[in-house]
């Protein structure tokens, strides 16, 4: 999957899933520990909790939602050098910490 980015979702400071680019668009899947997890919650109402992976030829809306708009898009399209275009690269650089319980990263910690 060379060229194709991956985010790693956590809800509360505990990784819950992953986000990746595919051929097809994206993917989202909740991660089988938290899965088990007493009282693990949805990372949104429109991604109820389940064992089957999510695809969409766009991105997510709820992720989408997560991205900043207006000029602290301008800034961190013009910090990170990313196209305001490229949700997904701006959902990896902005979204680490996020107003929300749900946060991404780049790799899992």
């Amino acid at each position: 999957m060379d060229g194709f980015r991956t985010a790693y979702v956590y809800v509360r400071d505990v990784y819950a899933g992953i986000l990746c680019e595919t051929d097809e668009g994206y993917s989202f899947a909740y991660d089988t520990e938290y899965l088990a997890m007493n009282g693990a919650a949805a990372v949104s109402l429109t991604l109820p909790i389940t064992k089957e992976t999510y695809t969409s030829k766009t991105l997510f809306p709820f992720f989408d939602g997560l991205i900043p708009e207006g000029w602290l898009l301008d800034a961190v399209s013009r910090n990170w050098k990313i196209d305001i275009r490229d949700h997904f690269g701006l959902l990896l650089v902005a979204c680490r910490d996020t107003i929300g319980a749900v946060s991404i990263r780049e790799e899992r910690v």
